[in-house]
């Protein structure tokens, strides 16, 4: 039975007594990660350096930090204290990284980055790991770890406790460490009250653990992932992607408001289908007759529902639920899926199927505090059907029961989003040209290998077709890249908001046609131009005379009714920002935009200086504490913030 203590320092005590010598100490990503147990474990070592510390791991979250005087530190101060709590504990070994100060004898390696978070840290740079997440278990094995720590749920009547929110990597790193004969690590449980329990393969006896901790409260919120807005491209997106899917098929979607649009678009189609159809026919009145539309999706709503099965269970899939989208459940019995699948499945099969059937596979999850309220609030029958896998079950087919997934992952559809896309069909994820780490491969690149090993599945990578730098635009469809995570040899569907782009088995003068039919109209001209100097199109290649209408004002104009009537909301899945907040942040949007070369900057002060106070002023000054400014950074401050205010409403 595992040793149980409710002090955080006595379980350091605990563990620096049961291992000698240098610590070498797994953790999962995101939310699993024992915030308080690594902090109090981070302060007894942080100088000692005769206990050296190896930490593995990914995705280290810590709420923002405001910093200076300026309007975004005013918006963002007072939100972040009430959304994440006053006492949320910040990971102090994340906190030094991006500091660059660490200790010599502590290292940490991560396979994961909080997105864009860490580009100027050079520890951070250093040690990132470059790794599919099928990967990450033997990565970790490889270093020996002789300890695993992690957070796990309780609740009352159960003898056993729930991996919950991680249930990703864990065993299969036990099972790695074991296939190479290394001794078992030492594993640590700390019991968060909050998180909420999920059973099945999650569950584990508390012997599973060699120590358990109990810490005494309060217990501070799990980390909930704040929503953001979600733009006319980002719509765009999720719209044109959303008629890919299949009724009857397997969903797998990432995270950030792209996700968000697709699965409002899902629900859309299926709850509102009228609605949804005359906004697709806006976007592109011959969107129904797209071939890929007519051979791998569709328009229709989901009579037979959606599988779930995605390496992380987010906010969207929360909504898709609860709407009906997703409820084809699947079995782990392969003979009841083969007799499905064939259409010999007795009533019995089937009241089996009802009974015990799951319509979602995650391996971790990560949300909102909506999000996690949900899966605490869910009735049993509703819990059951959801199953928090290993990464290994989730993200690849081979190496365990491919018999089975191929039999439930039908028709599947994987939906990730990268930043750069080439016009032969290459695509950059997770790192910049000159090889500075945004995020991490994840799971991108498994899903994009499922997709060609499966049969009738693809893969769509979803992206903005232009994006600012400096005040320029530039565009995301590039003739090359310095950097690649998804090869140009496993190119299938790309998704802007300009369009559908179906590169699989096309030649290259195919894909590049298509990509620049996708392209922002100010960039075609020097892409064909490029296109045509490398010999991959004729040099007579017109361009279709549509492709001018590829420009986002265009796009806004089309999109405008439905934003006004409330069919495209800012916050589709709900919003932490109340109605004064929502409103300050598009004023802060503009002003982001507005200044960002210094000629902007320039006539965005002079307009300040001058901008008259508006009859609903009152509440924004207040809420930034600008209602009494008292220097002239503050006047200036206000003045800016009038100017927001003015532009973004008349913007909307």
């Amino acid at each position: 039975m595992p040793h149980h203590v409710t002090d955080l320092d006595a379980a350091v005590d605990w563990l620096l007594s049961n291992i000698q010598g240098p610590l070498r100490i797994g953790a999962p990503l995101a939310l699993g990660k024992p915030h308080r147990l690594l902090n109090a474990l981070y302060a007894r070592i942080e100088h000692d350096p005769a206990r050296p510390l190896q930490l593995y791991t990914a995705l280290s979250l810590n709420p923002p930090q405001a910093k200076g005087d300026g309007l975004e530190a005013r918006f963002m101060r007072p939100f972040v204290e009430r959304h994440f709590g006053k006492d949320f504990p910040r990971l102090a070994y994340s906190d030094a990284i991006v500091r660059d100060a660490l200790p010599a004898h502590v290292q940490v390696e991560e396979f994961y980055m909080q997105s864009g978070a860490l580009l100027r840290s050079t520890q951070a740079q250093r040690y990132y790991t470059s790794l599919n997440y099928t990967h990450a278990a033997d990565a970790v094995a490889q270093r020996a770890p002789n300890a695993i720590v992690q957070k796990v749920a309780w609740r009352e009547g159960s003898e056993q406790l729930s991996l919950s929110c991680n249930n990703d990597i864990t065993q299969d790193t036990l099972d790695a460490i074991a296939a190479r004969g290394l001794p078992k690590p030492l594993l640590i449980a700390e019991i968060d009250p909050q998180l909420p329990w999920l059973g099945g393969t999650a569950a584990v006896d508390p012997d599973f653990f060699d120590l358990v901790i109990t810490p005494p409260g309060p217990y501070p919120p799990l980390f909930g992932l704040p929503r953001q807005p979600v733009s006319d491209a980002d719509y765009a997106i999720g719209l044109y992607a959303s008629t890919l899917v299949r009724d009857g098929g397997t969903l797998q979607i990432g995270i950030g408001t792209l996700a968000d649009a697709l699965s409002h678009a899902l629900v859309l189609r299926h709850t509102d289908n009228a609605r949804y159809r005359q906004i697709l026919h806006a976007l592109d009145p011959q969107l129904a007759e797209h071939p890929l539309v007519r051979e791998a999706g569709g328009l229709g709503p989901f009579e037979i529902g959606l599988y779930g099965c995605s390496e992380m269970l987010n906010e969207g899939f929360r909504k898709l639920v609860q709407t009906g989208v997703i409820w084809r459940k699947v079995h782990d019995d392969l003979g009841l899926m083969q007799r499905l699948a064939d259409g010999t499945a007795s009533n019995g099969d089937r009241g089996r199927l009802a009974r015990e059937g799951e319509y979602l596979h995650g391996a971790f999850y990560l949300g909102s505090s909506e999000f996690y309220d949900w899966l605490r609030r869910l009735p049993e029958a509703e819990r059951s059907a959801i199953g928090m896998r290993r990464i290994s079950e989730i993200n690849q087919l081979y190496g365990g029961n491919e018999a089975l997934e191929r039999l439930q992952r039908r028709d599947a559809r994987f939906f990730n989003s990268c930043m750069i896309a080439s016009a032969l069909g290459a695509a950059a994820s997770d790192a910049l040209e000159d090889g500075r780490v945004v995020s991490g491969v994840g799971g991108q690149y498994n899903f994009v290998a499922m997709a060609h090993a499966l049969p009738d599945a693809r893969s769509i990578l979803m992206f903005r077709a232009v994006r600012e730098d400096g005040g320029k635009a530039q565009s995301n469809v590039r003739w090359n890249y310095g950097h690649t995570t998804i090869p140009r040899h496993l190119r299938d569907i790309f998704v802007n908001e300009y369009g559908i782009a179906d590169l699989r088995n096309m030649t290259d003068e195919d894909c590049v046609s298509a990509m620049t039919g996708i392209t922002d109209a100010a960039f075609q001209p020097a892409l064909l131009e490029q296109a045509k100097a490398s010999k991959k199109l004729a040099p007579d290649f017109l361009a279709p005379v549509s492709w001018q209408q590829n420009r986002a004002e265009v796009l806004r104009a089309t999109l405008a009714p439905f934003r006004a009537d409330g069919s495209l909301p800012d916050y589709p899945l709900g919003s932490d920002f109340d109605a004064v907040e929502q409103d300050l942040l598009r004023a802060l949007g503009w002003l982001k935009s507005a200044t960002a070369t210094p000629m902007g900057k320039l006539r965005t002060v002079l307009t300040a200086l001058r901008q008259p106070a508006a009859e609903n002023d009152a509440m924004y000054m207040q809420r930034m504490g600008l209602e009494r400014p008292r220097s002239f950074g503050e006047r200036l401050n206000a003045g800016l913030l009038r100017v927001g205010l003015a532009r973004s409403t008349a913007k909307a």
